[in-house]
């Protein structure tokens, strides 16, 4: 859902045609230059704001205490002129480090930069994503568009149950984030066809700003960071490549009409049958037999090492056979078991959670029931609720997931009745709002309810099939976006390119943002009369008065025709009655308006 509304930012912006102008030349192999003036632009640093404000982090503070809350009261002159003073010359603030805890009792350190400096970072995403993305290879799947976990493991699956690959190269990079090499990062950013020499030394800056308590860095991408998932799959991208060209895209003599010819081929030869399944710095190479996996494993251990300057875990690296053992990947438990058919005796792949993610959930779960033991409330029922929900979600990819929730329900018995059981009482199905008696529909367990809010059962999720991405899906095409979402066909273009462009600079970047997205919420028509709006005749008018409160919120917008905005906060009796006789309203429309005076503290007509 997030992903289709980034996309429908782009179009508010009228950014979209110049992302895909950059796709496309990138895909045809050009070099950039001068991409500073587009990132610089007023309409992509509007569609910054717009993307940044409403993600959780954007309410985290920096090391400098300010929030989105310190810039949302600016004017759009004053954001616009701020972000291109840092394009003129960049000194990047100092990074706030900020240490997570984990279920495991050791922490990841995260670095959190300035609200202005997470600003400027996506300035520089929103214009490098659509040139990256052309040049990534197409089976890795993290921190990009449309592209989850779940495909990561569909892809694994697919290459075990229909290529029969059952030895897999597990391979574990000490500390991936703290360990990347600058020099080789810029590097590869140049041979990307990023050659803006004024974009990448902003870049490098960005990359050594000081940490609080730790100093200038000297390698490494500050997880937490906005730039730092799209500079991490840039470094290992090159990996993805060379794996890829040792079979799948090995370069031929013969140029092979049929991918069955050239397959052939390639099976008489002595290269090492192998493809890569990457998610962030998470990655597996599956091979055909166990000297073409040992084989592989050393040779991608030599490649971090002498070509990305990584160093791999030993301990946790090793060359595992799927018919004998399992391989942990993103969190679960892959094995490929027999299968008997009446033609064949072949392997399929069978997961399950993780001990680690079983108890984690473990952890988690039991969290949240003592929250609930604390202090009964529907609130801290439906945050237990929320958490179980989550890992029945993300866990539901897994084919054995009710067997493992089973056996997380069992661990979680006694917690559940101990702490809970004087306080619950039973429910039906029935108490559930509408989608969730449509969720747990058909399972046979008892429900229970706290202070009205219902429990939802630990056990109750089937395996749902996660399907393999589907590579015509991309934001930067019209036919691979069509697969996403439809675009904004209900408002005439010119109108909202204007509505766009026509923004009050002294007002401030929250109000000019909110009220685009009034306007695309509303179709581009009258919020009283509902007729269609042009290009000069709208107003965006304040519900409850800007003067009383200076709320700029989108909740307290809304998008009116010229005279009925007039209408509202007229007060002459004779001007009333000449827009009133000219407007024609029904009794309905009339009595919209009169609830909109009254809000703005004048009397109903």
């Amino acid at each position: 859902m997030l992903k289709r509304k980034k996309l429908r930012h782009n179009e508010y912006y009228d950014m979209q045609y110049h992302f895909d102008s950059l796709y496309a030349q990138s895909a045809n192999g050009q070099n950039f230059y001068g991409l500073i003036d587009l990132m610089q632009s007023d309409e992509n640093i509007r569609l910054a704001y717009r993307n940044i404000k409403r993600n959780t982090g954007s309410k985290t503070a920096g090391y400098d205490g300010l929030t989105i809350e310190d810039i949302k009261r600016l004017s759009v002159s004053e954001v616009i002129i701020r972000i291109q003073q840092m394009f003129e010359y960049y000194m990047p603030q100092a990074v706030r480090r900020v240490f997570i805890p984990k279920t495991n009792g050791k922490t990841r350190p995260l670095g959190i930069p300035t609200i202005w400096d997470r600003l400027f970072q996506q300035c520089i995403l929103q214009v490098l994503e659509p040139i990256c993305e052309a040049k990534f290879y197409k089976h890795s799947y993290g921190f990009r568009p449309n592209r989850n976990t779940h495909h990561a493991k569909a892809r694994f699956e697919t290459l075990v149950n229909r290529a029969y690959l059952y030895h897999c190269v597990d391979v574990d990079i000490k500390g991936f984030f703290d360990n990347v090499d600058h020099a080789k990062l810029i590097k590869q950013m140049w041979s990307l066809g990023i050659r803006d020499k004024a974009l990448l030394s902003i870049i490098s800056r960005l990359l050594k700003a000081e940490i609080i308590g730790e100093g200038f860095p000297t390698k490494g991408t500050p997880q937490g960071g906005i730039l730092s998932p799209l500079l991490s799959n840039i470094v290992l991208n090159e990996l993805d490549w060379w794996v890829s060209n040792q079979w799948e895209n090995f370069e031929t003599r013969k140029p092979y009409k049929s991918y069955a010819g050239r397959y052939n081929a390639l099976k008489q030869s002595n290269l090492k049958h192998c493809y890569i399944v990457r998610y962030a710095d998470d990655f597996k190479i599956l091979c055909r037999t166990r000297s073409q996996a040992i084989k592989m494993h050393y040779a991608v251990k030599d490649f971090l090492k002498t070509r990305l300057y990584l160093e791999i875990s030993k301990e946790k690296s090793k060359v595992v056979n799927l018919k004998k053992n399992s391989s942990e990947f993103l969190g679960f438990r892959l094995k490929a078991h027999l299968k008997r058919t009446n033609t064949r005796t072949l392997y399929v792949v069978r997961s399950h959670m993780t001990k680690k993610a079983l108890k984690n959930a473990q952890i988690k779960i039991k969290h949240a029931i003592k929250v609930i033991q604390k202090h009964q409330s529907p609130e801290n029922v439906w945050r237990f609720n929320t958490v179980i929900m989550g890992i029945q979600n993300y866990y539901s990819a897994a084919s054995r997931i009710t067997d493992d929730l089973i056996k997380l329900n069992h661990r979680l018995h006694k917690a559940l009745y101990n702490r809970l059981n004087e306080m619950k009482k039973e429910a039906t199905l029935q108490d559930f709002t509408k989608s969730l008696q449509k969720r747990y529909k058909g399972y046979e367990c008892k429900f229970y309810k706290i202070k009205g809010m219902v429990l939802v059962p630990v056990h109750a999720q089937r395996c749902k099939v996660n399907l393999n991405f589907s590579q015509t899906i991309c934001n930067y095409t019209v036919e691979g976006r069509n697969k996403i979402h439809q675009n904004l066909r209900a408002i005439i273009k010119q109108v909202l390119a204007h509505v766009m462009r026509q923004f009050i600079p002294n007002r401030s970047i929250e109000y000019n943002d909110n009220r685009i997205s009034r306007f695309i919420a509303q179709y581009g028509k009258c919020a009283v009369t509902g007729i269609e709006l042009g290009i000069d005749d709208w107003h965006c008018h304040h519900k409850t008065p800007y003067h009383l409160t200076r709320d700029d919120s989108y909740g307290n917008l809304m998008i009116l025709h010229q005279s009925v905005h007039r209408l509202i906060h007229m007060r002459n009796r004779e001007k009333i009655q000449t827009l009133l006789n000219a407007l024609k309203l029904d009794e309905k429309q009339l009595s919209k308006v009169n609830k909109l005076r009254k809000q703005c503290l004048n009397e109903a007509i």
